[in-house]
């Protein structure tokens, strides 16, 4: 069973429009509204591909209850944490090119005691966990080592543990040792401290991630794939998108494929960039089902550290 845990779950409404116009009236094409938040769309992406999930997250007030109401029809197991503030909403717009623009609220404060119960809660299930992934980023009233301090737990427990996640609770995370961290290009290069312009930067910085005890780490380039740097080997793979409508939860679908596939090595690097390219070619945050998958049309080579990544949007 894979667990994931999301400190501040969202509702993610999504809407549609020819074109965004700062200032203007807009009239939209279409709006749909998905569960969210990163941990929540990597087990959506593995219940529809059958794989046994369980989402821990907290949830409070109407939103929270029907953020549950939500992930039931895509038979997402809940384990609900309850919270006195309610659960915060995203919007996003997408334009009809599929440039996306996001606007997250920072979601609601949690008490002492409420995280004390989330990481309980994440503790208690990893041990009967083959991986625990710990996402996203963290609401107010949360210490920046949470997905630190959730790691080490899991780790003690028995399972596998996967981050994703951004600034300082990242770079506490790498330090508790995690089986894998799936950063974007953006968020490496904030680990870093400086712009990524070749894939050999991005192999310097995962190479020291490495050393510093992560087991290995998968970067997702955008348009330009993702990289894989682990004790096996480093891999580059590659896939040709048609057609982009929605980037949201794309990097979510990208893990959710890496570990459908086993969490290592260049076959899982291929269902993982096979899963980030099927899911922007869905409206919304909608996560890819088997069907919407095409491994076969993933490219995996050996690493050209010399290509550029000026312009990537990851």
């Amino acid at each position: 069973m894979i667990v994931t845990v999301t400190p501040n779950p969202s509702l993610d409404r999504t809407v549609q429009v020819d074109r965004l116009a700062r200032g203007a009236v807009h009239r939209t094409v279409r709006t749909r509204l998905d569960p969210g938040g990163k941990g929540v769309n990597v087990s959506r992406a593995l219940a529809a591909a059958e794989v046994p999930t369980l989402a821990v997250l907290p949830s409070g007030g109407a939103d929270g209850a029907r953020l549950a109401e939500l992930l039931a029809p895509e038979s997402v197991p809940v384990v609900e944490v309850p919270v006195q503030a309610p659960t915060r909403s995203n919007i996003a717009v997408v334009e009809a090119d599929g440039t996306t623009s996001k606007f997250n609220e920072p979601g609601p404060e949690l008490a002492a005691a409420e995280v004390a119960a989330l990481e309980r809660t994440a503790a208690d299930l990893a041990g009967r966990a083959e991986w625990l992934v710990t996402c996203g980023s963290l609401p107010a009233g949360c210490p920046e080592d949470l997905h630190a301090r959730i790691t080490a737990a899991a780790r003690r427990a028995g399972a596998k543990v996967a981050v994703d996640s951004s600034g300082q609770p990242l770079a506490l995370a790498c330090e508790a040792g995690p089986d894998l961290v799936k950063p974007n290009l953006a968020e490496l290069a904030e680990l870093a401290g400086s712009p990524l312009r070749d894939l050999g930067d991005v192999l310097d910085v995962a190479g020291r991630l490495r050393a510093g005890g992560v087991g290995a780490v998968l970067v997702s380039l955008g348009q330009l794939g993702a990289v894989l740097v682990a004790e096996s080997g480093t891999w580059h793979a590659t896939s040709e998108v048609t057609a982009v409508l929605s980037t949201v939860g794309a990097g979510d679908a990208t893990l959710a494929g890496f570990l459908r596939a086993g969490g290592s090595g260049p076959d899982a690097l291929r269902v993982a960039v096979a899963y980030g390219g099927a899911a922007v070619g869905l409206a919304g945050s909608r996560m890819p089902a088997p069907d919407d998958v095409h491994p076969q049309r993933v490219r995996v080579d050996a690493v050209d550290e010399s290509v550029s990544l000026s312009g990537v949007a990851a």
